[in-house]
């Protein structure tokens, strides 16, 4: 089942798509009540979703499927840490730490964008994407959704998404400098969609390990840059789920992100690998195309570079430590 929201005048519609239908929920029915409710009790209530009369898919405007309780998003892919740690470093190199567990960072809930929208960009220099698989999580009866085992983290994926994490690496690579981060160089907008394929689609592509062998590509203007199998991964969504939990909790509307995949996922791993033969950096008027098997596929233009207000510099005080030693006026 493939779960949408999208808009006609002026009004949010959430629903199905079937072929090339979009077809609206009953009265009371939310993508956020599905995801509460859990997967078993959505699939049990497919036929009657899409029994009723839609329009044609042509004649909406596909919004993000999701609103989002929160993003994590992780870096599970290998050759993806070798490509952009020799772009940043000009070494290629994955540290020790990375196969010790899955790393993730949280991102910004508040600038989802759908396909088909206009993506304004800071002002950077080294506009790139990421092309990524997301799980969303979805409620299971009788867990709260903490310190989950896979197998249990496993029921809790309500289904799957296309994700492009935008990314300005060289605010990026400044943050962190820091050793915290990312945060500016990420949170300004972030691809959902086209909709969310429930967990069963994919079911077939799942490997003995839990991995999902299907393909996933990048095109920008039109040319290939990237592909790869999401399989590829070092640990399956399942172990993610897990990971997110572990003395923690996800909820329904959790949205995890696969992290970039490999041979080409991004700009930055070409960056690392191919030096001057590389592609260039993203430029306003670009168009961002990315399709993963058996879920769809997401499409953007790069917009304007916007700027804004100015923070100064950290100012470099004296380490008072007792208030009588400042004059105040």
């Amino acid at each position: 089942m493939r779960i949408a929201r999208w808009s006609t005048d002026d009004s949010v519609v959430e629903g199905v798509v079937v072929g090339d239908t979009a077809v609206a929920f009953p009265e009371g029915v939310t993508v956020a009540a599905l995801l509460s409710g859990g997967l078993a009790q959505a699939l049990n209530r497919q036929a009657e979703f899409e029994s009723g009369r839609g329009v044609p898919l042509t004649s909406v405007r596909l919004l993000a499927p999701i609103v989002p309780a929160s993003v994590r998003d992780f870096v599970a892919f290998e050759e993806h840490v070798e490509g952009v740690s020799a772009s940043v470093d000009g070494k290629s190199e994955v540290v020790p730490e990375w196969y010790e567990a899955p790393t993730f960072y949280f991102t910004n809930p508040h600038t989802v964008r759908g396909t088909g929208v206009r993506i304004d960009v800071p002002e950077t220099r080294r506009l790139d994407v990421e092309l990524e698989l997301a799980a969303v999580i979805g409620s299971v009866p009788g867990s709260l959704g903490e310190n989950l085992d896979p197998a249990a983290a496993a029921a809790h994926i309500f289904g799957y998404t296309v994700m492009n994490d935008w990314s300005a690496r060289d605010l990026q690579s400044r943050e962190m400098k820091v050793r915290l981060g990312p945060a500016k160089g990420k949170d300004f907008a972030l691809t959902l969609g086209p909709w969310i394929v429930t967990a069963d689609e994919l079911d077939p592509h799942l490997d003995d390990e839990g991995f999902l062998a299907i393909r996933a590509e990048l095109h920008i203007n039109g040319e290939l840059i990237g592909e790869d199998l999401v399989s590829n991964m070092g640990w399956p969504f399942s172990e993610l789920v897990a990971y997110a939990s572990r003395n923690s909790v996800v909820v329904p509307g959790d949205v995890l992100g696969s992290g970039t995949v490999g041979n080409g996922g991004c700009l930055g791993e070409l960056w690392g690998r191919l030096a001057d033969a590389a592609p260039p950096p993203l430029e306003p008027g670009d168009v961002v195309r990315m399709w993963i098997e058996g879920v769809g596929e997401i499409e953007n233009t790069v917009g304007d570079r916007v700027a804004a207000p100015r923070i100064p510099r950290a100012r470099v005080r004296p380490r008072l430590r007792d208030r009588t030693d400042r004059h105040f006026s």
